[in-house]
């Protein structure tokens, strides 16, 4: 997905999508203007205190798919979120998220300034784009240290927290099981901190040295994928689980096509038990030679 409009910030470089095909209207400008808006609102904030080199800034992209317009300013639909990190001394980008929320309504004018406050809820967009920042930045910093994505979670779940007396769909903890609530709470929840450790030996201690050493960096991978499902048997059907395995199952199937009997077997056991919906997937690892 690319956007029409390229402004760089500090941290996330984000190419930005609206599309709007199932609404019927001959005003298409104020979707191209909101797309314009959201694009400048997420790559020119600052939304940390680290300085980033052009490089370092994180790959994203949004895609906002509207399929209703109750009224003139407001809007309803879906918000697909992905990010991707850089392997070390490779040219091959590795998926972090891949998510869809489908709990996505918000209200704009055409040509409005987007305005956020980390003390108030100031809209449904610019709250949830700024969740989504926070989400995207934890996980690239939890890749890169043992949990070092902590106080963007925290800054997640603050945004959660003024959001609560909103009325818009997306934020609280009886709706569903996979909505926004639920991705802060399983981040910043103690049972996933093994998912979260995960995180970073898969990319850091395995993706990051298997140029140079294939089967220490795969072995690295397998060993931290063997973590998750003692934390799937105490939160079977989690939201974090399940975007990990959205995001990594590909991958995954890549990884270890190649390896040996032994380890297409390990890896099995584990996919299999966490993520059974993608069985098929998973099985092409045992009939790769």
């Amino acid at each position: 997905m690319f956007c029409k409009t390229n402004i760089y910030s500090q941290e996330l470089y984000c190419n930005v999508q609206v599309v709007a095909q199932q609404i019927q209207t001959t005003e298409k400008r104020v979707f191209e203007t909101m797309q314009n808006a959201i694009t400048e609102f997420i790559n020119a904030r600052n939304w940390t205190n680290y300085s980033y080199t052009v490089d370092e800034r994180i790959e994203c992209s949004i895609l906002i798919n509207i399929t209703d317009r109750p009224s003139h300013e407001s809007f309803k639909g879906t918000i697909q979120i992905q990010a991707k990190r850089p392997v070390y001394n490779s040219s091959y980008s590795t998926m972090l998220l891949n998510h869809i929320d489908k709990d996505f309504t918000f209200n704009y004018a055409e040509n409005q300034s987007l305005d956020f406050s980390e003390n108030a809820n100031l809209s449904n967009l610019t709250s949830t784009i700024a969740f989504y920042a926070y989400i995207i930045i934890g996980l690239d910093f939890d890749s890169f240290s043992p949990l070092g994505g902590e106080s963007f979670f925290t800054k997640a779940q603050n945004i959660v927290n003024l959001a609560q007396s909103s009325s818009d769909a997306g934020w609280k903890a009886y709706e569903n099981n996979k909505n926004r609530y639920w991705v802060c709470e399983n981040l910043l929840n103690p049972i996933f901190k093994p998912l979260r450790q995960a995180s970073y030996s898969y990319h850091r201690q395995g993706l990051d040295i298997m140029y140079d050493k294939l089967e220490p960096g795969r072995n690295k991978i397998l060993e931290a994928l063997e973590l998750l499902p003692k934390v799937n048997r105490e939160k079977p059907g989690s939201i974090l689980m399940q975007q990990f395995f959205n995001a990594k199952s590909d991958e995954i199937v890549s990884i270890f096509s190649k390896a040996t009997p032994q380890d297409k077997s390990r890896i099995l056991k584990v996919v299999n038990e966490i993520d059974p919906s993608n069985a098929s997937k998973y099985k092409t690892i045992t009939d790769s030679k």
